[in-house]
């Protein structure tokens, strides 16, 4: 493949995986691994660059305008450069009334940066977050995507960056091991972490468990369950298990609809009567077209008012006769 200049940098570095991702797609579907690809470009830049941009666009075949509203949309392809542990701190309802903006303000005059900024040193990104979907944890602060600290305090927080700007791994309240930005996007693209032990670092939370320790405690167990039986894969999917179904569903719904004439839904028409309705009507009220149909001309006669208040209103509408508005008259212009 040829590539453009800004594109050729990344082409020798990440094609071979490019490529991977992408056969992941049935052929002619290629444009559905866009966003692993984002993914994988900011395993060697930290975001997404316009020549990341580039790189997506020409691999796919796409123009880069697709591929910026895609990298635009989505919160996590960073468009400038980011620090090595993106740091989230939920601050939505449930986060946020237990302490969740508290533990990002103390966060923020820590480091001395806001939101989506990055240390000078180029550790720590800090981001508050709308949610992390863990609730039952809350307050709870992600690194790199990954839960780290649950039941945040202040104090908790700062110990935990301080820890990574110093080089350290501390190990998350549950969840996989701390890893990199680039580390964690190369996982979100698709591929493994291949460090030993890195995705069982943290145990499971009590909240996690309590469903399992309730049934353990009251003797709650479901019957004939076997937790090392098979899951089957050759399912077939359920338009084909229904194949059948639908089709006679199908039938019935055409056969219905065939009985009811187009624009006038819920009014069958005579059996054998083809005819659109409002044709029928027409040829009803004029048989033999002896009447010239003087409908949308100046010779049709005005309906009459149906009481004072109709008479009022319409009185005062009087249509215009040069084609403009009505009431849209030369003085009304010259006020304009």
């Amino acid at each position: 493949m040829e590539f453009s200049p800004a594109a050729a940098a990344l082409a020798e570095e990440l094609l071979p995986a490019a490529l991977e991702i992408i056969a992941r797609y049935p052929e002619g579907r290629s444009r559905s691994a866009l966003l692993p690809l984002l993914h994988l470009v900011q395993t060697e830049e930290g975001h997404v660059s316009p020549n990341g941009v580039a790189f997506c666009a020409e691999v796919l075949g796409i123009n880069k305008a697709q591929v910026g509203a895609v990298a635009t949309f989505y919160t996590m392809y960073k468009r400038r450069p980011t620090g090595e542990y993106l740091v989230s701190v939920c601050t939505n309802t449930l986060c946020n009334v237990l302490g969740g903006q508290e533990v990002y303000d103390e966060l923020s005059e820590h480091l001395g940066v806001g939101h989506d900024e990055t240390t000078a040193d180029g550790r720590i990104t800090l981001e508050h977050a709308e949610c992390l979907a863990a609730c039952d944890y809350a307050p709870v602060v992600t690194v790199n995507y990954d839960f780290a600290v649950d039941q945040a305090t202040p104090e908790s927080a700062i110990g935990l960056v301080d820890q990574l700007r110093n080089g350290e791994r501390p190990a998350p309240t549950r969840g996989a091991r701390i890893c990199s930005l680039r580390d964690m996007q190369l996982q979100l693209a698709g591929f493994a972490d291949i460090r030993d032990g890195a995705v069982a670092d943290g145990p499971a939370g009590a909240p996690t468990l309590r469903g399992v320790t309730l049934a353990q405690e009251h003797g709650v167990a479901v019957a004939d369950f076997n937790p090392d039986a098979p899951i089957t894969k050759t399912k077939p999917s359920p338009r084909e298990e229904n194949r059948g179904k639908v089709a006679t569903v199908v039938d019935k719904v055409k056969g219905a609809v065939s009985s009811v004439a187009p624009g006038h839904a819920g009014k069958t028409t005579r059996a054998g009567d083809v005819k659109d309705p409002q044709t029928r009507t027409a040829e009803q009220r004029n048989p033999d077209a002896s009447t010239p149909d003087k409908t949308g001309t100046a010779d049709e006669k005005k309906p009459v008012p149906s009481n004072p208040a109709e008479a009022a209103g319409t009185a005062s509408n009087q249509p215009a006769g040069d084609g403009k508005p009505a009431g849209d008259t030369a003085r009304t212009e010259e006020a304009k």
